[in-house]
């Protein structure tokens, strides 16, 4: 038996693949839904739904058969649909006496340290008045550009649950767990526990995804390594189990447990998480530096990539990423001048980017 009795601030994502029934929206499932989310409300715990189905329903709104390729048409079915599923979502949780509210995101919120903060207590604040939060990434916007957009909603979800400290993701697709091999495949086993996402156990997720669906098994994997930085648990069930949530959070062994791996600062996990602004190519002694957790000197610097401002989120090489004190311009110039010139063992030795600011990659 797992046990998730401990288990307060719950984050659960929930598919097209799951929502769909002959390829639009299944109402009557939200229902289902709300219903197991709603009790668990009721045993005071604290519920975040993240959920796709907007360019579904819009796409069913418009009368639309045909698969969507365009940016712009996705986009329309995202606007009609986005009203129409909050407002089946208003409805379904409304039976049960819960109340809900709207999220809509971006990378570029997610990204931004102001706005994260202030998304992190506006959560933090509905939380504590027992309403779940319903989480989308806002297609209309975020799909126009390519660095607004999350890419699914398996990363968004990762993100909540490392963002609000949650004890628990969920993550419900059409799939009943992670399995050794191709799972259409009699011989395929299911995994029950992962106890870290290794190279190996990453080769194993496939890449399809669905005709309205962004994501496949791989974006999950990639999920489930954001949420374990975090130091979240993470159980992959198919979500049309009867009752899924529900037993899971009773200790059912339904679906893979994949368990966490490091817990990370909050702040570095925003650090982890945010888009890249640029790059600071540094060389094997600063690299080295770096993995033994110090600063990165100016002395270490090769190369900048991109244009960043100070404050910003940069990648050092592919061996960190982290805050960096400096614009790209500034850093530049301090790079014209020869190391061996400089007179200054302070100008030297300056930190770039604190140890303190950084993230190795692991």
């Amino acid at each position: 038996m797992r046990d998730f009795s401990k288990a307060k601030r719950i984050v659960i994502k929930v598919g097209t693949n799951v929502l769909s029934k002959e390829n639009w929206v299944d109402k009557d499932f939200l229902r289902v839904i709300a219903r197991q989310i709603a009790g668990l409300v009721k045993q005071n715990r604290q519920v975040i739904l993240v959920t796709s189905g907007a360019i579904g329903m819009g796409t069913e709104a418009l009368g639309i058969r045909k698969q969507l390729r365009e940016v712009k048409m996705r986009q329309a079915c995202a606007a009609v649909g986005q009203g129409i599923l909050m407002h089946e979502y208003q409805e379904a949780f409304r039976k049960y006496g819960q109340k809900v509210a709207q999220v809509l995101l971006t990378n570029r919120i997610m990204s931004q340290r102001r706005n994260y903060l202030n998304l992190k207590n506006t959560v933090e604040t509905l939380l504590g008045m027992s309403v779940v939060p319903i989480v989308n990434e806002n297609d209309c916007v975020s799909i126009e550009e390519i660095d607004l957009a999350f890419g699914d909603n398996d990363r968004l979800s990762a993100l909540m649950a490392s963002k609000i400290d949650a004890e628990l993701l969920i993550i419900l697709t059409d799939v009943e767990g992670l399995y050794d091999g191709d799972p259409k495949d009699r011989k395929a086993k299911l995994i029950p526990v992962v106890k870290e996402v290794t190279e190996e156990i990453a080769a194993m997720a496939g890449r399809a995804g669905s005709k309205y669906a962004t994501g496949g098994m791989a974006s999950k994997i990639e999920a489930i390594r954001i949420a374990a930085n975090a130091g979240c648990e993470i159980v992959l069930a198919h979500g049309r189990e009867k009752d899924v949530i529900l037993r899971i959070l009773n200790g059912e062994e339904i679906g893979t447990l994949f368990l966490p791996k490091r817990r990370l600062s909050n702040r570095k996990r925003w650090i982890l998480n945010s888009m890249a602004k640029g790059v600071i190519e540094v060389d094997p002694g600063a690299a080295k530096a770096i993995r033994d957790s110090r600063s990165l000197l100016l002395v270490g610097i090769t190369k900048i990539r991109g244009d960043f401002s100070a404050g910003d989120v940069v990648n050092v090489g592919d061996v960190a990423k982290g805050v960096s004190k400096f614009s790209a311009r500034q850093l530049r110039d301090m790079l014209m001048v020869d190391i061996s010139l400089l007179k200054s063992i302070s100008q030297k030795q300056k930190a770039i980017i604190h140890a303190n600011d950084m993230v190795i990659h692991r």
